[in-house]
């Protein structure tokens, strides 16, 4: 097994298609794909490339590590006390457990991420 897992940016291979759960979705139609590339220690740390179709849902992420990196695309992420961060082609950033707010797809939007659990 090697030790090094590369993220490759346009994958190959079929990702796996998901819509959001009813009650985190506030509107639109967004559809999520995922290449899924690397599983570590026992599927407590998860990596690959995840794309979205526009559209607003809710983000929870209870005891989740997120780390994003945007590919291509434009996000406005907004915390419930009303702060905003908006991300771009280029932006990386890491969202933290227990934040709780929106996930706004202005632009289909594709990211590398890792996910720790």
């Amino acid at each position: 097994m090697s030790l090094i897992q590369r993220i490759d940016h346009n994958p190959e291979f079929t990702p796996k298609r998901a819509y959001p759960d009813p009650e985190r979705l506030i509107e639109g139609t967004p559809e999520f794909d995922t290449w899924a590339m690397d599983e570590s220690r026992g599927g407590q740390v998860k990596s690959g490339i995840w794309r979205a179709t526009p559209g607003l849902t809710r983000s929870i992420k209870g005891e989740t590590f997120e780390f994003c990196h945007i590919l291509e695309g434009l996000v406005e992420i907004t915390a419930e006390d009303g702060e905003s961060w908006t991300f771009t082609a280029g932006d990386s950033f890491v969202m933290k457990p227990g934040f709780v707010g929106t996930w706004r797809t202005i632009e289909t939007v594709r990211k590398i991420y890792v996910v720790v659990y």
